[in-house]
């Protein structure tokens, strides 16, 4: 009988398994990093708010779209506008409690800004939807920053009106009808000129002196709920026409509302130029594991602390020497060597030695056209004072041998 011991313990993942989970690890990673950096820039929120983004009554969807409609470029910006940018048309539509400042976008054209109304909750039948919970605090949760200071007065029930263009405004001599507006809002900017006014001669808009910022009081003439009605709808196209400049997109701004895109490092890695790093890194990082699931080669096996050998020994001995800088010195001794082995090799005379040796060489080799002389050589090495002298010396002698004993042709 065979023992149990011996029998093969069952693999708990098989090897496609294993590698199926790393694959599906690794591309998750990967996709989540990649939405992390992103983020930012995928996120919408969708609920009631006066913004762009918004469906629902306060939101401004409607206009972005009836802009579209009537085949002008629209844009929804997020971030800074290119510096010098003056045509076209810029709206600005702070939320409730944030900052109004247009003149931080960089844009140098037009900018209409719409102040908020009403406070909205949200639908709990309707995610995008939202139900009026009332009028804004003018003193608490109006946006301030980057306006003038003003002063919003609101007209009591739901009736309709007619705005009258100021003189010397864009809208001179023209008359604008609302459909039923419930407590149209004005506001009285300090230092600001009247562009529409309403019957009292309440400001509905105002433009600044000094700048091309327009401020809308009243938001029900350009929000979705005011669309519904075909004569708000006419007065809204008549203030975008009018207001837009040349041929240029008509831009909503989000970046006051919270939507403002920010650069982050991992975009900046996922982008170019730096997209190519990064697949490099994730190219080593892929060899490094493949490197450690199954080995490129044969193992290397450590060398010893201590070499043994010829070649441990010259190379020990060549470091003495250079630790001592006694490099300088081997000179002449190399030339002896260089001689002693050219004469074996031409049967010099036993007999001869020293300075005839060097003579008999130098006749000989004067005979078979060698270009230097063995003398020249001993003297040049006799004055050898540097590394650099003492290889210069040695190739020039290594050189003479080879054509001593017709080594090289």
């Amino acid at each position: 009988m065979s023992d149990p011991s011996e029998e093969a313990t069952p693999e708990v993942f098989s090897p496609s398994a294993v590698i199926a989970i790393v694959l599906v690890s690794v591309f998750a990673f990967a996709a989540f990093v990649t939405l992390m950096a992103y983020a930012p820039d995928l996120r919408r929120d969708f609920v009631c708010r006066p913004n762009v983004y918004s469906k629902c009554a306060v939101g401004f969807a409607g206009l972005e779209a009836l802009v579209r409609q009537q085949d002008a470029p629209t844009l929804i910006s997020r971030t800074t506008l290119p510096k010098g940018a003056r045509e076209g048309l810029l709206i600005v539509t702070p939320e409730p409690g944030r900052s109004a400042d247009a003149a931080s976008l960089g844009f140098a054209g037009p900018v209409l800004v719409v102040l908020p109304k009403w406070e909205t909750v949200p639908d709990p039948g309707r995610p995008t939807w939202g139900r009026k919970a009332g009028l804004l605090d003018p003193a608490a949760e109006m946006p301030r920053k980057g306006l003038a200071p003003y002063v919003l007065a609101r007209r009591s029930g739901v009736a309709r009106h007619a705005l009258a263009g100021a003189v010397g405004s864009p809208f001179e001599n023209a008359f604008l009808f609302t459909g039923p507006v419930d407590s149209l809002q004005t506001a009285s900017v300090q230092g600001w000129l009247p562009v529409l006014t309403d019957e009292t001669g309440g400001a509905v808009m105002s433009v600044a002196k000094n700048a091309d910022v327009y401020l809308l009081a009243d938001p029900d003439l350009l929000n979705t709920q005011g669309l519904a009605d075909l004569d708000t709808l006419a007065t809204a196209t008549r203030i975008v026409q009018t207001l837009r400049r040349g041929e240029g997109p008509v831009m909503f701004d989000v970046s006051l509302d919270g939507y403002r895109i920010e650069r982050n490092a991992l975009k900046l890695m996922l982008a170019p130029p730096f997209l190519a790093v990064t697949l490099c890194l994730a190219a080593a990082a892929a060899l490094a594991g493949l490197q450690a699931l199954a080995r490129f080669g044969p193992a290397r096996r450590p060398g010893r602390v201590f070499a043994l050998g010829k070649e441990a020994l010259a190379d020990n001995s060549a470091q003495l020497i250079r630790l001592a800088r006694r490099e300088a010195r081997m000179a002449p001794p190399y030339a002896a060597l260089t001689r002693a082995a050219a004469a074996r090799a031409v049967a010099a005379p036993r007999e001869l030695a020293g300075e005839d040796l060097t003579a008999f060489l130098d006749r000989l080799g004067a005979q078979r056209g060698t270009d230097r002389r063995l003398a020249d050589l001993a003297l040049e090495a006799d004055r050898v004072r540097d590394r650099k002298g003492l290889t210069e010396v040695a190739q020039r002698l290594y050189r003479w041998r080879l054509e001593m004993t017709r080594e090289r042709r």
